[in-house]
């Protein structure tokens, strides 16, 4: 098990791509917004950073090629698909939760508000739940 109580999560995108990794505890150890073209790299940097067993990546319409991308960058990350549906509008509300607004926007409702940074990393922290909640860690 010492090998897959981590995770690394990707949630692609066609621009950037947000990067997590969580532990089977569910902690959250590190996580970024990448620039598409550099996901690869960094992924495979952290998986041997974090002796990460397993990388997991949202089912989305660049998952194809974000699945290309992290094996030819190394052949042994071999991504297992993970359902996003939904998980955008759970990552807006847990970045919010984390980080409430502050001064006049606290009177506007956060579900009529955008993050003022792209929140990508925290779409990849609930893909990586979703996978650990599987039971397949």
């Amino acid at each position: 098990m010492a090998m897959r109580s981590r995770v690394i999560a990707v949630d692609p995108g066609r621009q950037k791509c947000g990067i997590a990794v969580v532990d089977a505890e569910g902690e959250v150890l590190d996580r970024t917004v990448v620039p598409t073209a550099e996901m690869p790299q960094r992924v495979k940097a952290w998986a041997q950073e974090h002796a990460a067993g397993q990388v997991i990546v949202g089912n989305g319409t660049t998952a194809a090629a974000a699945s290309a991308a992290l094996k030819a960058a190394d052949p042994s990350l071999e991504p297992v698909l993970v359902d996003e549906h939904r998980s955008t509008e759970a990552a807006r509300r847990r970045y919010f939760a984390e980080n409430p607004p502050r001064g006049w926007r606290r009177l506007i409702p956060t579900s009529l508000q955008v993050p003022p940074r792209p929140y990508d990393d925290y779409v990849a922290v609930i893909l990586a739940e979703r996978y650990l909640r599987r039971g397949e860690s």
